[in-house]
C-alpha cells in the first residue's frame, strides 16, 4: 500500500509525527504537509502566484516535502504535479476536533475531500488538542474496525474523531453548527472573532459532536458531491 499524509498543522506537528509512526507498517508512507500551520483553510488552493516545495528529512519515510501553502495544494502537488500514485491518504492528527459544520472549515478534512477527486481514499483523523496520547493507544483498533466492517469498500473518506476517553467506536453523522463568533471591533477598522460554543447536547451518539461529548469514537462517512439528492429527484419527477 503507498499512503500519503498530511496535516493542517504543519509538517512539525506532533500529530503528524504520530500518524507517519503509526502508518509505517500499513505500507510506503510519503509525507506532502505545509510548511506552517493551515487551520481553516477547507478547500483552499493557491491560483495566483507559485509557491515552495522543499525535499526535507522526515525519519521513516519514503520522501517527505513541506509545502508553502494549504492541504488540499499538498494532495495537488503530490498526485498532480509530482504525478505520485497512492492507495491511501491520511491527514492529521488534527489539533482539536473536527465535529459538525466545523468539518466545512477544516484543512484536515479538506485534504481528503481532494483525495476523493482524485479517486484515493481518505481518512481525516482528530483529537483534542490534549487527548492526542489517548488517540495514539486507539490507533489499531480503529484501523481493525474499518477492516472488519470493510468501510473503505462503501465509502471514500471519512472523519474520525477520538474524545478525551476514546471508548466505544460509532458510525456517526455530521452534527450542527458547533461553534459561531462574535466580532470585536478593536479600532482602526479591524475586527477580531471571538468563538463561543452554540450547540446544544442532545445524547445522540449517532451525532458526531454528541458521540465526542459522551466518549465514543465518531467514525463519518463523507462525499464531496454538493448536491441535494432528494431535491435533485423531486425536481426531476
Amino acid at each position: 500500500m503507498r499512503i500519503l499524509i498530511t496535516n493542517d498543522d504543519g509538517i512539525n506537528a506532533p500529530g503528524l509525527r504520530a500518524l507517519v509512526d503509526w502508518a509505517k507498517k500499513l505500507g510506503e508512507v510519503e509525507v506532502f504537509a505545509p510548511l506552517v500551520e493551515q487551520s481553516g483553510k477547507s478547500a483552499g488552493l493557491e491560483l495566483r502566484k507559485p509557491f515552495r516545495v522543499e525535499k526535507v528529512e522526515y525519519e521513516g519515510v519514503a520522501e517527505a516535502y513541506a509545502v508553502d501553502s494549504t492541504p488540499v495544494d499538498c494532495v495537488r502537488i503530490a498526485v498532480l504535479g509530482f504525478e505520485r500514485k497512492y492507495d491511501l491518504v491520511l491527514s492529521g492528527v488534527n489539533s482539536g476536533m473536527n465535529l459538525g459544520h466545523d468539518i466545512n472549515y477544516s484543512g484536515t478534512c479538506g485534504a481528503v475531500f481532494e483525495a476523493a477527486m482524485h479517486g484515493i481514499k481518505g481518512v481525516a483523523v482528530s483529537t483534542g488538542k490534549k487527548y492526542l496520547a489517548g488517540a495514539i493507544a486507539n490507533f489499531d483498533r480503529v484501523y481493525d474496525y474499518f477492516i472488519e466492517n470493510d468501510l473503505l469498500s462503501v465509502c471514500d473518506i471519512y472523519n474520525v474523531n477520538f474524545p478525551r476517553k476514546p471508548g466505544e467506536i460509532v458510525i456517526a453523522r455530521q452534527g450542527e453548527v458547533r461553534f459561531s463568533d462574535k466580532y470585536i471591533d478593536v479600532g482602526d477598522g479591524m475586527y477580531f472573532p471571538e468563538g463561543y460554543i452554540c450547540y446544544e447536547f442532545k445524547g445522540d451518539k449517532t451525532v458526531d459532536i454528541d458521540a465526542m461529548e459522551m466518549d465514543y469514537i465518531s467514525v463519518v462517512p463523507m462525499t464531496y458531491d454538493r448536491t441535494d439528492l432528494k431535491v435533485f429527484e423531486k425536481l426531476n419527477k
